[in-house]
């Protein structure tokens, strides 16, 4: 019995950590898309249920999928950017049908992943997770100021509740450590929340409309549509994710002390890919591993999958109550803001932390760091300048990501992986 309420304890501790990046990805793409509080609601559930039965996937073990490890799962913050832009472009549908793909591209190449993994080295990776960061800075601008459109944008009510929310979350991630630092977004969240109420800012409406339990259905949004661009997008997505997945695995495997095998590494791709595929028909999002509860795990000292079964569980009950999802849909959009730019702030530190480690190994990564960045910046910030190539070069270069990712793909190969001249005099001789 105090096993048992020990291990609750710290599933829910797991549970509280991850929360405010579970939450916070419907929430910013939901709200990017203009969805109507009842689909944002849903948005909300689904993403929290779909959390739990990637964790569980993953946790458990067979001969098909599963790493075996005490591994948390949540949607990736690399997707986000992504996937407005898709939903803006091409529609809701689109984001769907590109997920799916993309799910069932890593279920393939899981057992060939190490292999290809050589192409995604950190100049590359850091590269792409940076190009991310830098385009997702200006939606969380945007709702500091109270969201595209808004009668009230940078009123002072709204620049004091998005500055206010930061400045919460800098100063509780100064000044506290362990649990509290975990999850300092979450808190930062609540107490602009109730700065809000106190301000009159806060509709409850959705929250009383919620229904107190609801089912899930594949496709709540429509049939998924596919197109090219949006496939290759969300696919160079998840190849990210999955190299980022290879060092988390590896990091818990030496908290373990387990050794992890490239057959149990292509069970954890396998198990992601898996993830990322229901997470494309259950309309929620692609998922993968959150670092955040594995620094919880290094704090706790707690390595049991138990504990992790524990939060899997509750986050899909979580998943079927509405009313709980739609607490957090009552979060005003400059609150949101003020959170939203720490978080992407953190994907863009996360980024320059890679590559700080390869742009100065050599003038060559300097370059592709330089050209890959440029470009996924420069046609981010002007999408028309392709507009006049024919449309199958266009599905490579009218989504920044897409053109800085596939920039640094090839440079890397020109620069680090073919033969220079100077290593072919070196043989000649």
């Amino acid at each position: 019995m105090k096993n048992t309420l020990k291990n609750t304890t710290l599933g829910i501790q797991h549970l509280l950590a991850m929360y405010a990046g579970a939450v916070m990805i419907p929430l910013i793409v939901g709200g990017s898309l203009g969805l109507p509080s009842d689909q944002l609601t849903y948005l909300v559930a689904i993403d929290i249920l779909m959390c739990g039965i990637a964790t569980i996937l993953q946790v458990m073990s067979n001969r098909f999928f599963g790493i075996g490890l005490p591994v948390v799962l949540g949607c990736t913050f690399t997707a986000v950017g992504p996937m407005i832009g898709i939903g803006k472009e091409y529609g809701i549908s689109s984001i769907y049908g590109a997920i799916i793909v993309s799910g069932i591209f890593v279920i393939v190449i899981s057992g060939v992943f190490g292999q290809l993994v050589k192409f995604f080295p950190p100049v590359v990776t850091g590269s792409v997770v940076t190009i991310i960061g830098v385009t997702l800075i200006p939606v969380a601008i945007t709702n500091m100021g109270g969201g595209q459109g808004a009668e009230d944008f940078g009123s002072t009510s709204n620049i004091i509740l998005a500055f206010g929310t930061l400045l919460f979350i800098v100063l509780l991630y100064r000044f506290s450590s362990g649990f509290i630092k975990a999850v300092s977004i979450l808190l930062g969240l609540v107490a602009g929340t109730i700065a809000s109420i106190f301000m009159g800012k806060v509709d409850f409406t959705p929250f009383k409309e919620a229904n107190l339990f609801h089912m899930v259905h594949p496709f709540y949004f429509g049939t998924p549509t596919f197109d090219w661009s949006p496939i290759i997008t969300m696919i160079l997505v998840a190849m990210v994710s999955l190299v980022e997945s290879t060092g988390v695995y590896f990091a818990l495997g030496d908290i373990v002390d387990k050794k992890i095998s490239k057959k149990e590494l292509s069970k954890g791709y396998r198990a992601e890919g898996i993830a990322v595929l229901l997470g494309g028909i259950f309309n929620s999002f692609p998922y993968t591993t959150f670092s955040q509860n594995v620094g919880l795990l290094q704090m706790s000292g707690v390595k049991s999958k138990n504990v992790i079964y524990i939060t899997g569980g509750m986050l899909i009950a979580l998943g079927f109550i509405p009313k709980i999802a739609a607490i957090t849909t009552i979060i005003p959009v400059s609150v949101l803001g003020g959170a939203m730019l720490a978080m992407f702030g953190m994907v863009v530190s996360q980024g320059i932390k890679m590559l700080s480690k390869v742009v100065t190994e050599t003038q060559d990564n300097a370059m592709i760091i330089a050209c890959s960045v440029g470009m996924g910046l420069g046609v981010s910030v002007v999408p028309n300048l392709f507009d006049s190539l024919p449309s199958g070069i266009q599905i490579l270069t009218s989504n920044g990501i897409v053109a800085g990712s596939m920039t640094a793909i090839i440079l890397n190969i020109l620069f680090n992986m073919l033969p220079s001249k100077k290593a072919n005099q070196l043989k000649t001789e």
